[in-house]
């Protein structure tokens, strides 16, 4: 499971019809969005939180680095870390052996989204700018990506986590890599003003949410 809500009951029900169980939860960054439903699923499964190390979260979890890789059944799970929206920000390549050596598709959290890019505000003031240098590189590491890969990200049209989003819920890195308009800039200065400019308030929930998920409360 990959950024739960609070609310768990649905993927408990969704893993019941398929007589499957939740052996994994993956949070691709310290939400700001909603209240994260990870620790509450690990109660109720037993799985392990895993999120990057340099999450500063006061909850037990497994910390992964970047290119740390992860077998599930016929499936690899390699670890990007790809910082911009928040320092913790992971991407996650995924491989289906039973289909192919090659990779399948990249879940790409807040960082890379159809249509738009993580906004790099969240952690206030003087930050953004640093922020939005580091999300620059992080889109080179996922355009360096084959352009057949789909890419799922965390929200999609109508989402307060970016500016310009699409309400197609998934892309494909070709497609983004041609038709994003934060991916037509040749250099770091002119992204980064790009992603910096008429940026939207940031929902008051937002900071309380933030540092809810980080208590793990």
């Amino acid at each position: 499971m990959v950024d739960p809500q609070l609310e768990i009951e649905p993927y408990l029900d969704a893993a019941g019809q398929k007589a499957m169980r939740i052996s994994h939860i993956i949070e691709t960054h310290v939400q700001a969005d909603h209240l994260s439903g990870a620790r509450r699923l690990a109660a109720a499964t037993g799985a392990p939180i895993l999120m990057h190390e340099s999450a500063a979260v006061a909850f037990p979890h497994i910390a992964v680095a970047d290119g740390e890789e992860h077998e599930m059944g016929n499936v690899r799970m390699t670890f990007l870390h790809t910082p911009g929206h928040t320092p913790d920000g992971l991407s996650v390549v995924v491989t289906d052996k039973s289909r192919a050596a090659d990779p399948w598709f990249v879940v790409t959290g807040d960082t890379l989204f159809s249509g738009g890019v993580g906004r790099p505000d969240l952690l206030g003031t003087g930050a953004e700018r640093r922020l939005a240098e580091q999300l620059y590189d992080s889109l080179e590491k996922l355009l360096a990506l084959p352009d057949h890969l789909e890419i799922y990200p965390a929200h999609f049209g109508g989402a307060a986590c970016g500016k310009g989003l699409s309400g197609k819920p998934h892309s494909t890195i070709g497609f983004e890599r041609r038709f994003n308009p934060a991916l037509q800039f040749r250099t770091r200065g002119e992204f980064v003003d790009f992603v910096l400019a008429d940026l939207p308030p940031q929902p008051e929930t937002f900071g309380e949410n933030r540092r809810r998920n980080l208590a793990g409360v």
